[in-house]
């Protein structure tokens, strides 16, 4: 719940400072709040892992689009989506650096006993969970595969 009364406070100066990104932005988290708690099955609280898992979903879309409005020279859409995506960062946990999650994906390496690229799904396995939220998973994906390689 924390995160919804963040987004409210941060909204509410947003509409102050008359901050069209950042409304756009925020209006977009507080609709998926929403989303999230009348889904069925919602108890009508989310948790911490429900916020966080939705904040990297937003996170990874406007990712996608940029790399899309990047690649078709359309700069104008392309900062929008740069825009939201630094407020989004905002609410997410810091992001590991490649040398920290090059070191603890050779932890788990170790810890499950890979040793070939075979054993890619038990080392994925272990490794989304212990890092969900510090890294995307495409990167613990791409770094798994150089290490077992």
């Amino acid at each position: 719940m924390a995160l919804e009364s963040r987004i409210m406070e941060e909204l509410k100066v947003a509409m102050k400072a008359k901050d069209e990104a950042a409304l756009r932005t925020l209006r977009a988290i507080k609709a998926a709040i929403i989303i999230e708690k009348t889904a069925e099955g919602a108890s009508g609280e989310i948790s911490e892992a429900t916020e966080l898992k939705m904040l990297q979903k937003l996170a990874k879309q406007r990712r996608d689009s940029l790399d899309i409005f990047v690649k078709q020279n359309r700069e104008d859409l392309a900062s929008k989506e740069r825009e939201e995506l630094a407020i989004i960062e905002k609410f997410l946990p810091a992001q590991m650096s490649q040398e920290e999650l090059h070191a603890e994906l050779k932890a788990i390496i170790a810890q499950v006993g890979a040793t070939s690229a075979a054993d890619m799904g038990k080392v994925m396995g272990v490794a989304s969970k212990q890092l969900a939220g510090k890294t995307d998973g495409k990167a613990i994906s791409e770094a798994v595969k150089q290490l077992l390689a």
